[in-house]
């Protein structure tokens, strides 16, 4: 294994935690989830998103902050590899396509005094799916304030994602996930920890999972 650091990402519904999952078994690695659930702005956030997402954006940031540095602190004799469910950098993001102007602007001072704090991935996965797919799996996964996310919000997302990853140098596997199931099919996921295998230059590298 050549990273110490591995995080996935992509869009609400894309399998993030499916696959973190999975990789975490494979390898034995220490594994870091996104604590969602506990933002008790997230249900209020999704029927009034305009009175609400500011401090819903503000309790993600504090919280995977707090997670994170956590995390650099702890050393685990058990574990050399960590893989996460998300990037830091998704505050930024989602703040940017929830939050007007001027809240932003607040926000993104707040996260460069936090930024330079946290430890960066060496490798990011990001999981590319269709609106559709995206949708079919927020229905399956049955979260009762998630099942009324307009395909314009998460088309929102998606285009504020590729925008992001096209201006990152970080080496990134970028996986269109149209007919991926990692838990079924076991060539998808091998085919993740074959890729997982090499080292990159910096920038964006794409893998094509068998049929």
């Amino acid at each position: 294994m050549n990273y110490h650091f591995i995080t996935i990402e992509g869009n609400i519904g894309a399998g993030k935690t499916t696959l973190a999952n999975l990789l975490s078994e494979h390898y034995h690695a220490r594994l870091v989830l996104e604590q969602f659930a506990d933002n008790p702005f997230l249900p209020k956030f999704y029927e009034q998103p305009d009175q609400y997402a500011f401090p819903l954006e503000l309790f993600f940031m504090a919280e995977r902050y707090k997670q994170l540095k956590e995390m650099m602190q702890t050393k685990d004799m058990f574990h050399q590899l960590t893989i996460s469910d998300y990037l830091f950098n998704k505050c930024l993001l989602f703040a940017k396509v929830n939050l007007p102007e001027e809240e932003f602007k607040l926000y993104q001072k707040l996260f460069d005094i936090i930024y330079p704090q946290i430890i960066q991935p060496e490798i990011l996965i990001y999981l590319h799916s269709p609106i559709q797919k995206l949708q079919d799996n927020i229905r399956k996964r049955n979260r009762e304030y998630e099942q009324q996310i307009p395909d314009e919000y998460l088309l929102t997302l998606q285009e504020t994602y590729t925008r992001y990853i096209k201006q990152q140098d970080i080496k990134t596997l970028y996986i269109d996930t149209a007919n991926a199931d990692f838990t079924n099919n076991p060539k998808h996921l091998a085919a993740v920890i074959e890729a997982l295998d090499k080292d990159y230059a910096p920038g964006q590298h794409y893998l094509n999972l068998p049929a």
